[in-house]
């Protein structure tokens, strides 16, 4: 039986579905959760026959709303992430989402805060940073995880760095 599809994954979708089909963007319903009616950071991932096909987010809010986070998000994932060539309308019916609500971010002093499987990692040096969120398929240690983030934010892997974590909600 199919799940049913929490409203936070619907504004990705008609977001993305809207946009993509030339349409102007849905506009938020006024009866939104509050949480979706207050600022929030939040990523947006499309996966495609299970493969990833975008993600963007932010690491804390541009957007008066997590709602309307959300929608810029999904869009810049299917139409913006350089990763990929943007999403066609064809692939529209293919496509699933999940939308990660990030926590405040907290410094780490000591990697031995971290976990892979709860916490997503922020690592920073200077004007770069690099963002991991948490329980991904394929990272099971700490190591891992702050290898992955340095390398998506240019930070080798002797150049000391400032430390991150948050948790997330996630949505399907």
């Amino acid at each position: 039986m199919p799940q049913k599809r929490s409203i936070y994954t619907e504004i990705a979708r008609a977001a993305l579905e809207s946009r993509v089909r030339g349409e102007k963007l849905p506009s938020i319903p006024p009866d939104l959760t509050p949480d979706l009616q207050k600022p929030g950071a939040a990523f947006v991932s499309i996966k495609k026959r299970g493969e990833l096909r975008g993600c963007i987010g932010t690491i804390s809010p541009t957007k008066r709303t997590l709602a309307g986070e959300i929608a810029a998000n999904a869009v810049s994932a299917g139409l913006r992430d350089p990763r990929f060539p943007p999403v066609s309308e064809d692939e529209l019916p293919e496509l699933t989402y999940s939308v990660d609500v990030l926590s405040e971010p907290e410094k780490v002093a000591d990697i031995n805060e971290l976990d892979p499987k709860r916490f997503g990692v922020i690592v920073r040096r200077g004007g770069r940073t690099g963002l991991l969120l948490p329980d991904l398929e394929g990272v099971s240690t700490v190591e891992e995880q702050l290898a992955i983030a340095r390398q998506k934010a240019g930070i080798f892997p002797d150049e000391p760095l400032e430390i991150y974590r948050f948790e997330v909600k996630r949505y399907y």
